[in-house]
C-alpha cells in the first residue's frame, strides 16, 4: 500500500514538474558548446563538396591544422561563434544558416568580413564540412571539417613526462636561404599544453596554443586572417628543428636553440628617415574626405602616424592599442591618424574595408586610404621614410611635423614586449608634450 501510494506521488510530482520545468536548450541550426576545426592543408579531401555520399570524409591528420570554437546562443534563433587561441577569444556575429539551393543541404556561412574570408561548410549531425576561402587570393580554398563536442586541439598523448618546450628560443626562419629571418619564439607549457608566440622584427605570430606529443611540438592559430601551423621535434642535441606553414601556399624550415637571453634588433632602429623635411600627406577618408596632416584639426599636437592595412592582424592589434592609448592624454596634445595600404588596387572596394574596419574596430580617429599595400608604394607616398619594412610602422612626429622616432612592427598581447612598449611610448609621447607647453 505504501509502495502505491509512493508510486502515485511520484507521478504527480513529475506531471508538475514537467509543466513548469523550460527545455534545457532549444536551437534551429548548429549545436551549442565546444568544435573542433581543421583545415586540410596538403589536399582535397577524397569525397568533393556537395557530395551525396558520407559527409564525413577521412582527413590525413598529418596535414591538419586545428582550432577550437564554440557556439554560443542568445535567443532560440540568433547565434555566433568564439574562436579560442591561447588566451584569445575572437568573436565572430557575421554568420548565415540554411538550407543551399545548389546542394538542398543546410549550410552554414560564416563571415570575416575586415579580412575578406569566409568559411562556406554544410552542416550534417553535428558536423560541418566545407571550405575556408580566401577571397583576395584567385582560386584559394582550403577544405574545413568541424565536429561537435570535441575540445582536444591536437589528438594525441603526451604521455607522463612529456618532452617540455618551455621558455625562450633564439630561432632562424628560412635557414641557408637568402630569405632568412631571425625570431625569438616564447613557449610556457604545463604538463602537455603549450602556450606561446614568436616574435620577428617585424611583429609576432600572435596567439599559439598546442601540445607536447612525444618528442615533437604542434603549435597553431586560425583567427580568420591567417592559418598557422607549427611543428618541431626536438633533437638529441637539444635544438629544435621544424616546419611552418601559413595556409597552403607558405612552408618553410624552422630552427632553434634554448636561449633565455635571446633577443632582436630595437624596433626603433629598423626603419629611418631620409628626408627630416616635415610630413606633409593627404589622402581620403572611407567617405571621400581629403584629410591632411596640415588640417588645423592637428595644428600643435603631438601625432602618431599608423602606417597599416585592414588586413593585418598585427596592425588590428596596434590600432586596439592606439585607440586606448590616446584616451590617457588631452585631445589638444595628441592625435592618431591611420593610413592605410589595402591588398585591392580598386580604390571603392578599399575603401569599404576601410569603412568596415573602422566601424567594427570602434575608431574614432581618421582613417585614410593611402593606396595598395605594395612597400615601394607606401614610401613614394610617404617620401621622408627610407623604407618600409613592416605593416604596421608606427611614426611619432612633433608638432611641427617632423619625425622623431619610428617603431617597425607591432608585438601585441601575446609578448610581454607589449607592456614594455605601452611604457615605453609613454615616456616619448609625455617628453614631447611637455617640451610643447
Amino acid at each position: 500500500m505504501q509502495l502505491t501510494r509512493f508510486l502515485l506521488f511520484a507521478i504527480v510530482l513529475g506531471n508538475l514538474l514537467q509543466g513548469c520545468v523550460e527545455p534545457i536548450s532549444k536551437f534551429n541550426a548548429l549545436p551549442p558548446g565546444i568544435w573542433r576545426g581543421t583545415l586540410l592543408l596538403d589536399r582535397k579531401p577524397v569525397i568533393k563538396y556537395g557530395d551525396d555520399r558520407d559527409i564525413v570524409k577521412k582527413f590525413d591528420t598529418d596535414s591538419e591544422l586545428p582550432f577550437n570554437f564554440e557556439v554560443n546562443y542568445e535567443n532560440d534563433t540568433s547565434f555566433y561563434i568564439v574562436i579560442h587561441n591561447a588566451g584569445e577569444r575572437i568573436e565572430v556575429r557575421d554568420i548565415s544558416f540554411g538550407k543551399d539551393r545548389a546542394t538542398a543541404k543546410d549550410t552554414v556561412v560564416i563571415e570575416f568580413p575586415v579580412y575578406d574570408t569566409q568559411i562556406k561548410a554544410i552542416y550534417e549531425d553535428g558536423v560541418m564540412e566545407g571550405d575556408w576561402i580566401v577571397n583576395y587570393r584567385e582560386n584559394y580554398r582550403i577544405p574545413f571539417k568541424a565536429v561537435h563536442g570535441q575540445n582536444l586541439r591536437f589528438e594525441g598523448v603526451g604521455g607522463a613526462n612529456p618532452t617540455d618546450f618551455s621558455g625562450t628560443w633564439q630561432c632562424v626562419f628560412e635557414p641557408d636561404t637568402e630569405d632568412r629571418y631571425d625570431a625569438v619564439g616564447l613557449f610556457k607549457q604545463v604538463k602537455d599544453s603549450v602556450v606561446g608566440t614568436f616574435t620577428t622584427e617585424t611583429g609576432d605570430y600572435r596567439f599559439l596554443e598546442g601540445k607536447s606529443i612525444g618528442d615533437k611540438l604542434y603549435l597553431s592559430a586560425f583567427d580568420g586572417a591567417h592559418a598557422f601551423m607549427f611543428v618541431a621535434k626536438m633533437m638529441p642535441d637539444s635544438t629544435l628543428t621544424g616546419t611552418f606553414r601559413s595556409g597552403s601556399h607558405y612552408k618553410t624550415q624552422w630552427e632553434a636553440r634554448k636561449n633565455k637571453d635571446a633577443r632582436l634588433k630595437d624596433a626603433y632602429s629598423l626603419t629611418g628617415v631620409k628626408d627630416n623635411s616635415p610630413l606633409s600627406f593627404s589622402f581620403e577618408n572611407e567617405a571621400g574626405k581629403v584629410v591632411s596632416i596640415n588640417d588645423p584639426q592637428y595644428k600643435g599636437k603631438i601625432k602618431l602616424i599608423q602606417i597599416m592595412g585592414t588586413w593585418c592582424p598585427n596592425c588590428m592589434d596596434e590600432t586596439v592599442f592606439l585607440r586606448d592609448f590616446v584616451k590617457d592624454y588631452s585631445p589638444e596634445d595628441l592625435a592618431v591618424v591611420s593610413v592605410c595600404f589595402e591588398r585591392y588596387k580598386d580604390e571603392t572596394r578599399s575603401k569599404e574595408m576601410i569603412r568596415k574596419f573602422k566601424e567594427r574596430m570602434q575608431i574614432p580617429h581618421e582613417v585614410l586610404y593611402g593606396g595598395h599595400y605594395d612597400k615601394k608604394t607606401a614610401v613614394e607616398k610617404i617620401p621622408q621614410l627610407d623604407k618600409l619594412m613592416s605593416y604596421p610602422t608606427l611614426l611619432i612626429a612633433d608638432k611641427s611635423n617632423r619625425i622623431v622616432k619610428i617603431h617597425t612592427g607591432f608585438y601585441g598581447p601575446a609578448t610581454p614586449e607589449y607592456t614594455k612598449f605601452k611604457d615605453e611610448l609613454g615616456v616619448i609621447v609625455s617628453s614631447l608634450i611637455k617640451n610643447t607647453h
